[in-house]
Protein backbone atom coordinates (compact mmCIF):
# COMPACT_ATOMS: atom_id res chain seq x y z
CA UNK A 1 0.00 0.00 0.00
CA UNK A 2 1.93 3.33 -1.24
CA UNK A 3 2.16 6.25 1.41
CA UNK A 4 -0.55 8.15 -0.44
CA UNK A 5 -3.24 5.96 -0.07
CA UNK A 6 -2.22 5.11 3.63
CA UNK A 7 -2.31 8.89 4.40
CA UNK A 8 -5.98 9.40 3.04
CA UNK A 9 -6.94 6.36 4.58
CA UNK A 10 -5.76 7.89 7.86
CA UNK A 11 -7.18 11.25 7.43
CA UNK A 12 -11.07 9.45 6.25
CA UNK A 13 -10.51 7.70 9.63
CA UNK A 14 -9.79 10.32 11.74
CA UNK A 15 -12.88 12.47 10.14
CA UNK A 16 -15.07 9.57 10.08
CA UNK A 17 -14.34 9.13 14.10
CA UNK A 18 -14.62 12.73 14.92
CA UNK A 19 -18.01 12.92 12.71
CA UNK A 20 -19.74 9.85 14.88
CA UNK A 21 -18.36 11.48 18.38
CA UNK A 22 -19.83 14.80 16.74
CA UNK A 23 -22.91 13.38 16.20
CA UNK A 24 -23.38 11.37 19.64
CA UNK A 25 -22.49 13.93 21.82
CA UNK A 26 -24.85 16.31 19.68
CA UNK A 27 -27.90 13.78 19.70
CA UNK A 28 -27.38 13.84 23.66
CA UNK A 29 -27.13 17.45 24.06
CA UNK A 30 -30.27 17.56 22.17
CA UNK A 31 -32.53 15.31 24.03
CA UNK A 32 -31.19 16.94 27.50
CA UNK A 33 -32.07 20.86 26.43
CA UNK A 34 -35.51 18.72 25.32
CA UNK A 35 -36.30 17.90 28.91
CA UNK A 36 -34.61 20.71 30.34
CA UNK A 37 -37.49 22.72 28.55
CA UNK A 38 -39.72 19.85 29.25
CA UNK A 39 -38.97 20.46 32.85
CA UNK A 40 -39.02 24.20 32.96
CA UNK A 41 -42.65 24.13 31.19
CA UNK A 42 -43.82 21.69 33.60
CA UNK A 43 -42.85 23.63 36.92
CA UNK A 44 -43.90 26.63 35.40
CA UNK A 45 -47.52 25.27 34.96
CA UNK A 46 -47.12 23.00 38.19
CA UNK A 47 -46.39 26.16 40.33
CA UNK A 48 -49.29 28.53 38.11
CA UNK A 49 -51.89 25.90 39.57
CA UNK A 50 -50.36 26.25 43.04
CA UNK A 51 -50.80 30.26 43.09
CA UNK A 52 -54.07 29.87 41.58
CA UNK A 53 -55.21 27.64 44.28
CA UNK A 54 -53.59 29.88 47.09
CA UNK A 55 -55.56 32.85 45.71
CA UNK A 56 -58.99 31.68 45.24
CA UNK A 57 -58.49 29.87 49.35
CA UNK A 58 -57.23 33.67 50.17
CA UNK A 59 -59.85 35.68 48.08
CA UNK A 60 -57.44 38.10 46.15
CA UNK A 61 -56.51 38.60 42.82
CA UNK A 62 -53.69 36.32 40.75
CA UNK A 63 -51.28 38.35 39.02
CA UNK A 64 -51.13 37.70 35.07
CA UNK A 65 -47.47 36.38 35.24
CA UNK A 66 -47.02 34.68 38.58
CA UNK A 67 -44.38 32.45 37.88
CA UNK A 68 -40.98 33.94 37.95
CA UNK A 69 -37.77 32.34 37.00
CA UNK A 70 -34.77 33.85 38.37
CA UNK A 71 -32.19 30.56 37.58
CA UNK A 72 -32.28 27.41 35.77
CA UNK A 73 -32.94 25.81 39.38
CA UNK A 74 -34.89 28.56 41.48
CA UNK A 75 -38.96 29.85 40.60
CA UNK A 76 -40.51 32.55 42.62
CA UNK A 77 -44.35 32.74 42.72
CA UNK A 78 -46.01 35.72 43.76
CA UNK A 79 -48.73 35.29 45.96
CA UNK A 80 -50.80 38.68 47.27
CA UNK A 81 -51.23 37.15 50.51
CA UNK A 82 -49.73 35.33 53.43
CA UNK A 83 -49.13 31.87 52.89
CA UNK A 84 -49.14 28.80 55.81
CA UNK A 85 -46.07 26.47 55.27
CA UNK A 86 -48.77 23.03 55.85
CA UNK A 87 -51.06 24.43 53.13
CA UNK A 88 -48.20 25.25 50.48
CA UNK A 89 -46.71 22.15 51.03
CA UNK A 90 -50.12 20.13 50.24
CA UNK A 91 -50.89 22.38 46.93
CA UNK A 92 -46.87 22.04 45.63
CA UNK A 93 -46.80 18.26 45.91
CA UNK A 94 -50.17 17.39 44.79
CA UNK A 95 -49.19 19.97 41.73
CA UNK A 96 -46.20 18.65 41.22
CA UNK A 97 -47.79 14.74 41.06
CA UNK A 98 -50.18 15.85 38.78
CA UNK A 99 -47.94 17.34 36.46
CA UNK A 100 -45.64 14.12 36.30
CA UNK A 101 -42.83 16.30 38.19
CA UNK A 102 -41.57 13.93 40.66
CA UNK A 103 -38.27 15.26 42.31
CA UNK A 104 -37.27 16.42 45.33
CA UNK A 105 -37.27 20.25 46.16
CA UNK A 106 -37.01 23.04 48.20
CA UNK A 107 -39.43 25.73 49.52
CA UNK A 108 -39.16 29.04 51.58
CA UNK A 109 -41.77 31.92 52.13
CA UNK A 110 -41.00 35.42 52.15
CA UNK A 111 -41.66 37.27 55.07
CA UNK A 112 -41.92 41.30 54.18
CA UNK A 113 -42.16 42.74 57.69
CA UNK A 114 -38.13 41.02 58.30
CA UNK A 115 -37.05 40.91 54.25
CA UNK A 116 -36.52 37.78 55.09
CA UNK A 117 -37.02 34.32 53.92
CA UNK A 118 -38.57 32.93 56.97
CA UNK A 119 -39.61 29.48 56.14
CA UNK A 120 -37.26 26.78 54.35
CA UNK A 121 -38.05 23.26 54.17
CA UNK A 122 -36.39 20.06 51.87
CA UNK A 123 -39.41 18.51 50.88
CA UNK A 124 -40.37 15.37 47.84
CA UNK A 125 -42.85 14.98 45.81
CA UNK A 126 -42.59 11.21 45.75
CA UNK A 127 -42.50 10.52 49.28
CA UNK A 128 -43.72 12.53 52.65
CA UNK A 129 -40.10 12.84 53.75
CA UNK A 130 -38.90 16.76 54.60
CA UNK A 131 -36.46 17.93 56.74
CA UNK A 132 -35.37 21.97 57.33
CA UNK A 133 -32.71 23.34 55.07
CA UNK A 134 -30.98 26.70 55.07
CA UNK A 135 -32.54 29.69 53.06
CA UNK A 136 -29.74 32.24 53.78
CA UNK A 137 -28.41 32.39 50.44
CA UNK A 138 -31.77 32.31 48.32
CA UNK A 139 -32.50 35.12 46.00
CA UNK A 140 -34.34 38.04 47.07
CA UNK A 141 -36.50 40.40 45.84
CA UNK A 142 -38.43 43.90 46.13
CA UNK A 143 -41.15 43.45 43.49
CA UNK A 144 -43.77 41.42 45.64
CA UNK A 145 -44.43 41.74 48.99
CA UNK A 146 -45.63 38.40 49.07
CA UNK A 147 -44.53 35.52 47.76
CA UNK A 148 -42.52 31.81 48.37
CA UNK A 149 -39.44 30.39 46.34
CA UNK A 150 -39.00 27.04 45.19
CA UNK A 151 -35.81 25.32 44.39
CA UNK A 152 -34.81 22.33 42.29
CA UNK A 153 -30.97 20.96 43.65
CA UNK A 154 -31.15 17.64 42.35
CA UNK A 155 -32.63 19.29 38.51
CA UNK A 156 -29.22 17.59 36.93
CA UNK A 157 -29.66 14.18 38.45
CA UNK A 158 -33.23 14.53 37.56
CA UNK A 159 -32.87 15.34 33.75
CA UNK A 160 -30.76 12.51 33.10
CA UNK A 161 -32.25 9.99 35.36
CA UNK A 162 -34.03 8.09 32.29
CA UNK A 163 -31.40 8.51 30.19
CA UNK A 164 -29.45 5.16 30.66
CA UNK A 165 -30.06 3.80 27.34
CA UNK A 166 -28.35 7.01 25.82
CA UNK A 167 -25.45 6.87 27.91
CA UNK A 168 -24.95 2.89 27.29
CA UNK A 169 -25.14 3.21 23.71
CA UNK A 170 -23.20 6.16 23.86
CA UNK A 171 -20.29 4.45 25.63
CA UNK A 172 -20.23 1.24 23.46
CA UNK A 173 -20.06 3.46 19.92
CA UNK A 174 -16.63 5.64 22.64
CA UNK A 175 -15.55 1.72 23.16
CA UNK A 176 -16.26 0.57 19.48
CA UNK A 177 -14.39 3.68 18.18
CA UNK A 178 -11.29 3.31 20.68
CA UNK A 179 -11.10 -0.36 19.12
CA UNK A 180 -10.87 1.26 15.73
CA UNK A 181 -8.51 3.63 16.31
CA UNK A 182 -6.37 1.19 17.96
CA UNK A 183 -6.60 -1.19 15.29
CA UNK A 184 -5.25 1.34 12.92
CA UNK A 185 -2.75 2.55 14.87
CA UNK A 186 -1.84 -0.99 15.31
CA UNK A 187 -1.72 -1.55 11.60
CA UNK A 188 0.57 1.86 10.74
CA UNK A 189 2.64 0.78 13.30
CA UNK A 190 3.42 -2.58 12.05
CA UNK A 191 3.90 -0.84 8.61
CA UNK A 192 6.85 1.39 9.68
CA UNK A 193 8.02 -1.23 11.94
CA UNK A 194 7.93 -3.61 8.38
CA UNK A 195 9.64 0.09 6.59
CA UNK A 196 12.46 -0.16 9.31
CA UNK A 197 12.54 -3.70 9.20
CA UNK A 198 13.31 -3.59 5.45
CA UNK A 199 15.47 -0.55 5.80
CA UNK A 200 17.61 -2.66 8.53
CA UNK A 201 17.67 -5.62 6.44
CA UNK A 202 18.98 -3.38 3.32
CA UNK A 203 21.75 -1.85 5.18
CA UNK A 204 22.94 -5.12 7.16
CA UNK A 205 22.83 -6.96 3.23
CA UNK A 206 25.56 -3.94 2.16
CA UNK A 207 27.47 -3.83 5.48
CA UNK A 208 28.21 -7.52 5.47
CA UNK A 209 29.16 -7.53 2.11
CA UNK A 210 31.71 -4.79 2.21
CA UNK A 211 34.27 -7.14 4.65
CA UNK A 212 33.02 -10.27 2.81
CA UNK A 213 34.14 -8.82 -0.21
CA UNK A 214 37.30 -6.90 0.92
CA UNK A 215 38.11 -10.27 2.72
CA UNK A 216 37.47 -12.14 -0.59
CA UNK A 217 39.65 -9.60 -2.53
CA UNK A 218 42.55 -9.95 0.24
CA UNK A 219 43.00 -14.30 -0.02
CA UNK A 220 42.59 -14.20 -3.85
CA UNK A 221 46.12 -11.68 -3.95
CA UNK A 222 47.26 -13.66 -1.04
CA UNK A 223 46.49 -17.02 -3.02
CA UNK A 224 48.81 -16.02 -5.63
CA UNK A 225 52.42 -17.39 -5.89
CA UNK A 226 53.71 -14.08 -6.67
CA UNK A 227 52.69 -12.22 -3.28
CA UNK A 228 55.41 -14.77 -1.38
CA UNK A 229 57.85 -12.74 -2.76
CA UNK A 230 56.58 -9.46 -1.39
CA UNK A 231 56.82 -9.88 2.63
CA UNK A 232 55.47 -6.03 2.97
CA UNK A 233 52.97 -6.99 0.88
CA UNK A 234 52.20 -10.11 2.09
CA UNK A 235 51.93 -8.68 5.63
CA UNK A 236 49.55 -5.56 4.86
CA UNK A 237 47.24 -8.17 2.83
CA UNK A 238 47.05 -10.45 6.13
CA UNK A 239 46.85 -7.02 8.22
CA UNK A 240 43.67 -6.21 6.08
CA UNK A 241 42.14 -9.71 6.05
CA UNK A 242 42.51 -9.64 10.22
CA UNK A 243 40.90 -5.79 10.30
CA UNK A 244 37.57 -6.75 8.11
CA UNK A 245 37.25 -9.88 10.22
CA UNK A 246 37.48 -8.13 13.52
CA UNK A 247 34.52 -5.28 11.70
CA UNK A 248 32.92 -8.68 10.57
CA UNK A 249 32.95 -9.87 14.18
CA UNK A 250 32.17 -6.54 15.63
CA UNK A 251 28.89 -6.19 13.48
CA UNK A 252 27.26 -9.74 13.93
CA UNK A 253 28.28 -9.12 17.79
CA UNK A 254 26.28 -5.92 17.73
CA UNK A 255 23.15 -7.63 16.17
CA UNK A 256 23.15 -10.69 18.49
CA UNK A 257 23.65 -8.83 21.41
CA UNK A 258 21.02 -6.16 20.47
CA UNK A 259 18.55 -9.26 20.21
CA UNK A 260 19.56 -11.26 23.26
CA UNK A 261 18.94 -7.09 24.94
CA UNK A 262 15.33 -7.04 24.08
CA UNK A 263 14.53 -11.12 25.42
CA UNK A 264 16.40 -9.91 28.70
CA UNK A 265 18.83 -12.75 28.22
CA UNK A 266 21.86 -10.50 27.73
CA UNK A 267 24.57 -11.89 30.01
CA UNK A 268 26.90 -9.21 32.30
CA UNK A 269 30.54 -10.45 32.97
CA UNK A 270 30.25 -7.79 35.72
CA UNK A 271 34.74 -7.39 36.64
CA UNK A 272 36.55 -4.80 38.27
CA UNK A 273 38.62 -2.70 34.77
CA UNK A 274 40.20 0.27 34.29
CA UNK A 275 37.98 2.26 31.99
CA UNK A 276 40.96 4.32 30.89
CA UNK A 277 42.64 1.49 29.58
CA UNK A 278 39.66 0.25 27.38
CA UNK A 279 39.28 3.23 26.12
CA UNK A 280 42.88 3.41 24.89
CA UNK A 281 42.44 0.45 23.40
CA UNK A 282 39.61 0.97 21.58
CA UNK A 283 40.71 4.31 20.18
CA UNK A 284 43.84 2.73 18.55
CA UNK A 285 42.03 1.02 16.32
CA UNK A 286 40.83 4.22 15.00
CA UNK A 287 44.21 5.47 13.91
CA UNK A 288 45.14 8.84 16.03
CA UNK A 289 41.21 10.12 14.76
CA UNK A 290 40.22 9.97 17.95
CA UNK A 291 41.88 12.30 21.10
CA UNK A 292 41.68 11.49 23.97
CA UNK A 293 41.53 13.40 27.66
CA UNK A 294 41.54 10.80 30.22
CA UNK A 295 41.22 12.97 33.22
CA UNK A 296 39.43 10.83 35.92
CA UNK A 297 41.96 10.04 38.70
CA UNK A 298 40.22 7.24 39.34
CA UNK A 299 38.84 5.35 36.31
CA UNK A 300 38.11 1.76 38.21
CA UNK A 301 34.91 0.63 37.66
CA UNK A 302 32.26 -2.42 37.96
CA UNK A 303 31.24 -3.51 34.17
CA UNK A 304 31.06 -6.13 31.38
CA UNK A 305 34.54 -5.43 29.57
CA UNK A 306 33.09 -6.66 26.45
CA UNK A 307 30.28 -4.47 26.04
CA UNK A 308 31.78 -1.44 28.02
CA UNK A 309 34.51 -1.55 25.10
CA UNK A 310 31.46 -2.09 22.46
CA UNK A 311 29.77 1.10 24.10
CA UNK A 312 33.03 3.50 23.75
CA UNK A 313 33.72 1.89 20.39
CA UNK A 314 29.74 2.40 19.13
CA UNK A 315 30.04 6.43 20.15
CA UNK A 316 33.41 6.99 18.83
CA UNK A 317 32.27 5.17 15.03
CA UNK A 318 28.75 7.16 15.31
CA UNK A 319 30.62 10.65 16.17
CA UNK A 320 32.68 9.64 13.30
CA UNK A 321 30.28 8.48 10.57
CA UNK A 322 28.00 11.76 11.36
CA UNK A 323 31.51 14.78 11.31
CA UNK A 324 32.19 16.44 8.05
CA UNK A 325 35.63 15.38 6.23
CA UNK A 326 37.55 16.25 8.94
CA UNK A 327 36.35 14.71 12.07
CA UNK A 328 37.17 16.10 15.47
CA UNK A 329 36.21 13.49 17.97
CA UNK A 330 37.23 13.94 21.66
CA UNK A 331 36.68 11.52 24.71
CA UNK A 332 36.84 12.75 27.51
CA UNK A 333 36.87 11.18 31.42
CA UNK A 334 36.39 12.74 34.92
CA UNK A 335 35.60 12.76 38.31
CA UNK A 336 32.05 14.02 39.48
CA UNK A 337 31.23 13.52 42.79
CA UNK A 338 30.97 9.29 43.46
CA UNK A 339 30.57 9.24 39.45
CA UNK A 340 33.42 8.41 36.84
CA UNK A 341 31.61 10.73 33.68
CA UNK A 342 32.72 9.10 29.68
CA UNK A 343 31.44 11.96 27.64
CA UNK A 344 32.28 11.69 23.61
CA UNK A 345 31.84 14.89 22.09
CA UNK A 346 32.18 15.62 18.36
CA UNK A 347 32.01 19.01 15.63
CA UNK A 348 29.44 17.06 13.09
CA UNK A 349 26.05 17.51 12.22
CA UNK A 350 24.53 17.90 15.14
CA UNK A 351 20.83 16.06 16.24
CA UNK A 352 17.79 18.11 16.28
CA UNK A 353 16.10 18.52 19.69
CA UNK A 354 13.03 16.53 18.61
CA UNK A 355 14.86 13.42 17.98
CA UNK A 356 16.66 13.45 20.89
CA UNK A 357 15.37 10.38 22.41
CA UNK A 358 14.13 8.39 19.04
CA UNK A 359 17.81 8.08 18.04
CA UNK A 360 17.99 5.77 20.66
CA UNK A 361 15.51 3.74 19.15
CA UNK A 362 16.01 0.45 17.28
CA UNK A 363 16.37 1.10 13.26
CA UNK A 364 15.76 4.88 13.78
CA UNK A 365 17.74 7.69 11.89
CA UNK A 366 17.49 11.35 11.55
CA UNK A 367 15.45 11.99 8.44
CA UNK A 368 17.01 14.79 6.96
CA UNK A 369 20.50 15.81 4.79
CA UNK A 370 21.89 12.35 4.10
CA UNK A 371 22.39 10.85 7.06
CA UNK A 372 20.87 7.75 4.86
CA UNK A 373 24.06 7.84 3.17
CA UNK A 374 25.48 6.79 5.99
CA UNK A 375 26.86 3.52 6.76
CA UNK A 376 25.45 1.15 9.26
CA UNK A 377 22.58 -0.49 10.90
CA UNK A 378 20.66 2.16 12.94
CA UNK A 379 21.32 -0.05 16.07
CA UNK A 380 24.79 1.17 17.80
CA UNK A 381 22.65 3.60 19.62
CA UNK A 382 19.77 1.73 20.90
CA UNK A 383 22.80 -1.12 21.89
CA UNK A 384 24.29 1.40 24.07
CA UNK A 385 21.31 2.81 25.88
CA UNK A 386 20.25 -1.30 26.34
CA UNK A 387 24.34 -2.04 27.81
CA UNK A 388 23.78 1.61 29.78
CA UNK A 389 20.32 0.73 31.18
CA UNK A 390 21.52 -3.60 32.26
CA UNK A 391 24.60 -1.78 33.89
CA UNK A 392 22.04 1.23 35.58
CA UNK A 393 24.38 3.74 34.48
CA UNK A 394 22.63 7.06 33.00
CA UNK A 395 22.81 8.13 29.64
CA UNK A 396 22.71 12.04 28.29
CA UNK A 397 22.76 13.47 25.29
CA UNK A 398 23.47 17.61 24.41
CA UNK A 399 23.16 18.28 20.84
CA UNK A 400 22.22 21.06 18.57
CA UNK A 401 22.36 21.40 14.08
CA UNK A 402 25.22 22.33 12.49
CA UNK A 403 27.24 22.48 16.79
CA UNK A 404 27.75 18.86 16.77
CA UNK A 405 26.85 15.78 19.58
CA UNK A 406 28.24 15.07 23.32
CA UNK A 407 27.00 11.58 24.62
CA UNK A 408 27.82 11.50 28.48
CA UNK A 409 27.57 8.21 30.52
CA UNK A 410 27.31 8.76 34.03
CA UNK A 411 29.28 5.35 35.78
CA UNK A 412 28.92 5.14 39.81
CA UNK A 413 32.32 4.01 41.40
CA UNK A 414 31.97 0.97 43.51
Amino acid sequence: MRRRTIRWLVLLSALSIIGVIVTQIYWVKKTLDVRERQFYQRAHVALRDVAEQLARMNGVMLSANPVEQLSPTYFLVNTNSTTEPDVLEHFLKSSFQKHDLITDFEVGIYDCNTHQIRYGMSLSSHNSDKAPTSTSSWIKTDKYPYYFSVRFPNQVKDLTANMDGWLVSSLVVLIALSFFAYALFVILRQKQLSEVQRDFVNNMTHELQTPISTIRIAADVLNTPAILGQPDRHKRYVQIVQEEIIRLQRQVETVLNMAKAERRRLELNIEWLDAHQVIESVARTYDGKVQLHLEAKSPYIHADAIHFGNIVNNLIDNALKYSPEKPEVHVYTLDQGNQLVLAVKDHGIGIASEYHKKIFQKFFRVPHGNIHNVKGFGIGLSYVRQIVKAHHWKLELDSEIGQGSEFRIFIPKK
